[in-house]
C-alpha cells in the first residue's frame, strides 16, 4: 500500500522538503502539501516590500511552479494535528490523514507579554505585513512635515529589524520623505551575541543610512501614541512618540501546534526535533522555525533562512526513508556565513570560501543577491531568478 506523505508550510523548510521529496521519491508514498499560501514567499526579502511594493510578485512563487503534477496542494489554514489519529484537522476542509507528517509551518512573533505590544505594533512574517508596513509608512509620511517628521521606531536589532529599518531609511531617501527610523534593542548592541566586527559594521551602515540606535534598554510598555522604554523602580522609561511601529523581537511556535501530543519548549512552544528530525512521535518530523532541531547537548539549530534550506534537503529524503522503513539520515547545521542588508548596501561576515572576515561594498551587495537569486532558481526557475535580480 502506497504511504501518505504530509507537508505543512510553504516556507523555505517546507518548499524545500517538498523538492527533495519529490527528486527522491519512486513511487513508494504518495504526497500531500498543506500550506494557508498558495505561494512561497522568499521572506529573508519581504523588507524590501516596506520600501517599494512592486518587488512583492518578485518574492512570491507559485506552489504550481515548485511542485510536480504527481502532488497534490490544497489551500488551507492547519487548526490542529492529532497524533494518536494521525489526522491534520484544517480550517475549511476534511481532515487529511497521513502516515508520515513534516511539520513546517513556520513560527509567529513572540510578545513575550510586553502590555500593549501585540494590540499596537506592525509584525514582519508575510507579504501582506510587509505591504501593511510600506502604506502606514507612505501615510504618516504624507502628513508629516520637515518640522514635525513621522516618527518610525523598529524593535529589535537582529537580521529582520535592522535589514526593515534600513528599508524604511531607504524609503525616506528616495522620497524625500519626512521621516526619523529608530532601532532600539534591549541588549548592549545591534545583531546582539554575534561578532564585534560586525556589530560594527552593521551600527557603521546604519547610522552611515540616518538610523538612530538605541540599545541597552528593553521596550516596557506600549500604547496607542508612546514606546516606553527601560524604567523600573527608581527611573522613568524613555517616552518614543511613534507613528508606525514595527516590532521583531523574537519568535515562538505557532498555535497550531499547542495542543498535539509531542514534546515542545514550554516557553517558545517550538517543537523538539532530534537531528534526524523526528519528533517524540516517530511518525510525525518537524524542521525550520517550528522546530527547535538539536544539534549537540542544549544546542539547536539557529531560526535562519540558511539553516531551513540546508535542513530541507535531508528532511525530504527522511520522509522518503521513513515511509520505506530505512534508516534515517541526520543533519548537523553548517554555518555558511551571514548576510546583511542595509537599504541598497550589505554587509557580509564569515562566509566560508572567502579570507576576509567582515566586508561591505559591492562584493557584498552581489553575495546577497546571489543568495537570493540561487534559491529563486532553485525551487523556481533561473529566468524568475534573474527576473528577481535588481529588487534582490
Amino acid at each position: 500500500m502506497t504511504s501518505q506523505v504530509v507537508v505543512l508550510g510553504s516556507g523555505y523548510a517546507g518548499a524545500g522538503a517538498v523538492k527533495q521529496f519529490e527528486d527522491a521519491n519512486d513511487g513508494t508514498a504518495e504526497l500531500t502539501w498543506i500550506s494557508e499560501h498558495d505561494y512561497h514567499l522568499v521572506l529573508h526579502e519581504s523588507h524590501r516590500v516596506i520600501r517599494d511594493t512592486s518587488v512583492a510578485p518578485k518574492i512570491t512563487i507559485p506552489v504550481d511552479e515548485i511542485k510536480s503534477s504527481e502532488t497534490t496542494f490544497r489551500q488551507d489554514r492547519v487548526t490542529g494535528v492529532d497524533v494518536e489519529e494521525r489526522t491534520v484537522h484544517c480550517e475549511d476542509g476534511d481532515p487529511v490523514d497521513y502516515d508520515y507528517l513534516l511539520v513546517a509551518l513556520g513560527s509567529q512573533t513572540a510578545f513575550y507579554g510586553i502590555e500593549g505590544l501585540a494590540e499596537h505594533a506592525h509584525t514582519l512574517k508575510s507579504l501582506d505585513d510587509a505591504q501593511e508596513i510600506h502604506r502606514d509608512v507612505a501615510a504618516a509620511a504624507s502628513d508629516a512635515t520637515r518640522s514635525d517628521p513621522a516618527q518610525v521606531v523598529v524593535g529589535g536589532a537582529g537580521l529582520s529589524g535592522i535589514q526593515s529599518a534600513g528599508e524604511v531609511a531607504a524609503y525616506r531617501d528616495e522620497h524625500r520623505a519626512p521621516i526619523d527610523v529608530t532601532l532600539v534593542e534591549g541588549l548592549d548592541e545591534v545583531f546582539p551575541g554575534n561578532d564585534p566586527e560586525l556589530q560594527g559594521a552593521l551600527r557603521k551602515r546604519l547610522e552611515e543610512a540616518g538610523v538612530d540606535i538605541m540599545c541597552g534598554e528593553f521596550v516596557s510598555m506600549v500604547d496607542e501614541d508612546t514606546i516606553y522604554v527601560g524604567g523600573g523602580e527608581d527611573e522613568d522609561p524613555v517616552e518614543l512618540d511613534y507613528d508606525v511601529f514595527l516590532w521583531t523581537g523574537g519568535i515562538t511556535g505557532q498555535d497550531e501546534l499547542e495542543d498535539a501530543e509531542i514534546d515542545k519548549d514550554d516557553r517558545s512552544n517550538r517543537v523538539y526535533a532530534d537531528q534526524d528530525f523526528q519528533t517524540s512521535d516517530e511518525r510525525v518530523f518537524a524542521i525550520g522555525d517550528t522546530a527547535l532541531i538539536e544539534q549537540g547537548p542544549e544546542e539547536f539549530a539557529p531560526p535562519t533562512a540558511q539553516a531551513a534550506w540546508q535542513a530541507a534537503e535531508v528532511a525530504g529524503e527522511n520522509l522518503l526513508r521513513a515511509a520505506k522503513g530505512q534508516s534515517l539520515r541526520t543533519w548537523t547545521h553548517d554555518d555558511k556565513g551571514t548576510l546583511i542588508s542595509i537599504g541598497d548596501k550589505a554587509v557580509a561576515h564569515g562566509v566560508d570560501v572567502l579570507p576576509i572576515d567582515t566586508f561591505g561594498g559591492i562584493g557584498a551587495e552581489t553575495l546577497k543577491k546571489f543568495v537570493a537569486a540561487r534559491w529563486i532558481a532553485d525551487v523556481s526557475s533561473i529566468g524568475r531568478a534573474i527576473d528577481a535580480w535588481s529588487d534582490m
